[in-house]
């Protein structure tokens, strides 16, 4: 059977906030795109791998895109058009729902999932966005330097289809259209000989890459919600990094910035009041009390007996999957990491409701409720795993460690680009890995996207729009945070419409000064920051 053909003028593949953020760029420019996603929901690390943004210091005021705060004012209208706020929390300018430490704007998946989709409805109605779910890249055409068509396959009928474009963005989790489409790209660890980094390594470790997680999301009420015991619980339950000071199962570990090993607590419902949560990571990284660290819904920013419950997001250390990667290896392999991640979490939360030790002296939790109908699954997991680390592309401009650390700008900016396409900040974040590395954190200064990132050094038509751009497996840790992979998505969508309505190929855009200067005036225009703000009086 023939496979259904479908063409537009850009193809996104992948549905996550780069390939999103690609999409609505490429649309308010007049052209139609087809945008694909394998899960059930669009919004990638903020929606179905349930992770909460993890953004600066600064972004209730500025360093992010326009579109990108308009998705974060639209999450906070959401809450206050359908939510029974409370009078104070309905007030408060910058809502924060779940009033967790970790960001400014903790909310539960499926709010951004209905803001997302709200942005895309239009050029839905408009005929101009054709949206396909679930499907997932299986194969590609090539010829020479340009991709010509992607293979797409239903994730559960396993039907296929065609679809062609003049321009091609690669938004999945993984950059899984770099191999199918032979466009040369690097995974794991580079060697100092080659990055000049200082935490790199003296050689090359390809498959040593970043943890994989599968979040969760609990409440605790009254009663027993203990889970069967996990099958291979016993497993996890001895199970101990030769870096962590004690058992995977336990409130110790090493703290990522000092690598010192720490005790954290578990309050489940502390009562706080979510109004005096600083949630700024300048001053505090938030993660010492768990239940409040990633927490999605505060009771207390509701009405009384709207939530019995605060609801906690579980994307804490003891999550990470370290035992292998799921890059470049069979499918077979893929599944296995897959489902041993994912019987992690469920580990985990057994230990949190049999076996955790309580500041009365007791042990376990089992009134912790597992809330699959938060993250939209049967299995109580979330949807999708949370992704850290992709294929990266050999691009036109690497960035490596020394164009951001602060150990070398210190409390300056970092490295200027001629030809910067947009902003981001957070520091060097490498979880454990594959590898049996511990964290990697470095201090980072803000720091800007170039252009050359973003082009494979040979493919002409192929555009990354997720992590899969040119950073190396350090500076990764700072580039793949939600609001610079919506910048990054968001200017690739730009950078192919704008090639199409002029004529030119997104090299010819960054190698020429006054092609270059066009493109970084309509971004201007689009609202994407393309420098720090100068902060000093006038």
């Amino acid at each position: 059977m023939t496979p259904k053909e479908l063409s537009a003028d850009i193809l996104v593949v992948g549905g996550g906030l780069g390939g999103v953020a690609a999409a609505l760029g490429a649309l308010r420019n007049g052209r139609s795109v087809i945008l694909t996603e394998e899960f059930d929901w669009l919004g990638g690390q903020l929606t179905s791998q349930a992770v909460p943004p993890d953004e600066h210091s600064w972004v209730e005021q500025f360093g992010v895109t326009r579109t990108y705060r308009q998705l974060r004012d639209g999450i906070r209208q959401f809450y206050r058009d359908n939510y029974p706020l409370t009078a104070a929390s309905r007030a408060w300018g910058d809502l924060n729902p779940g009033a967790g430490f970790v960001s400014r704007l903790c909310a539960e998946p499926r709010v951004g999932v209905a803001v997302i989709n709200a942005m895309l409805m239009p050029y839905i109605g408009g005929g101009r966005l054709t949206l396909l779910q679930p499907y997932r890249p299986v194969a590609a055409e090539v010829a020479g330097d340009t991709v010509r068509s992607v293979t797409l396959r239903h994730r559960d009928t396993g039907a296929e289809m065609t679809a062609t474009a003049p321009y091609v963005i690669d938004a999945t989790e993984l950059g899984d259209l770099l191999p199918m489409t032979g466009t040369e790209y690097v995974t794991g660890f580079e060697s100092r000989s080659e990055t000049g980094e200082p935490s790199a390594p003296e050689t090359a470790q390809p498959d040593n890459v970043q943890a994989v997680s599968v979040c969760f999301a609990i409440d605790h009420v009254d009663g027993d919600h203990t889970i069967e015991k996990p099958a291979n619980y016993d497993f996890w339950r001895q199970y101990q990094p030769s870096f962590w000071g004690g058992p995977l199962l336990g409130f110790k570990g090493p703290n990522p910035r000092t690598l010192e090993i720490t005790e954290r607590s578990f309050t489940p419902n502390p009562d706080d009041d979510p109004l005096l949560v600083d949630a700024d990571q300048r001053r505090n990284p938030g993660d010492g009390n768990l239940w409040t660290f990633r927490r999605i819904a505060a009771s207390r920013n509701f009405v009384p007996g709207a939530y019995v419950s605060d609801v906690c997001l579980v994307n804490w250390p003891m999550i990470d999957y370290m035992e292998g990667s799921i890059i470049d290896v069979s499918e077979e392999e893929k599944a296995r990491h897959l489902a041993g991640a994912a019987a992690l979490s469920y580990s985990v939360l057994y230990w949190l409701q049999t076996e955790a030790p309580r500041v009365d002296g007791g042990t376990g939790f089992p009134g912790l409720r597992l809330r699959g109908d938060v993250t939209g699954t049967d299995h109580g997991l979330a949807m999708a795993p949370y992704i850290r680390e992709s294929r990266r592309i050999r691009a036109v401009t690497t960035i490596v460690e020394q164009d951001v650390s602060m150990a070398i700008h210190g409390n300056a900016l970092s490295r200027q680009y001629r030809d910067s396409v947009g902003i981001g900040m957070y520091r060097i974040d490498l979880h454990p890995s594959t590898g049996g590395d511990n964290y990697v954190d470095v201090e980072s200064a803000p720091f800007e996207i170039p252009l050359g990132a973003l082009l494979p050094q040979r493919v002409k038509n192929l555009l990354p729009a997720s992590k899969n751009i040119g950073t190396t497996h350090i500076t990764n840790g700072c580039y793949r945070l939600h609001p610079v992979e919506w910048n990054i998505g968001e200017v690739a969508g730009l950078l192919a419409a704008h090639c199409l309505n002029n004529g030119l190929t997104p090299h010819q855009v960054q190698e020429n000064d006054a092609q270059l200067e066009t493109f970084q005036t309509r971004l201007h225009g689009e609202g994407i920051e393309i420098h720090w703000p100068d902060v000093r009086g006038y």
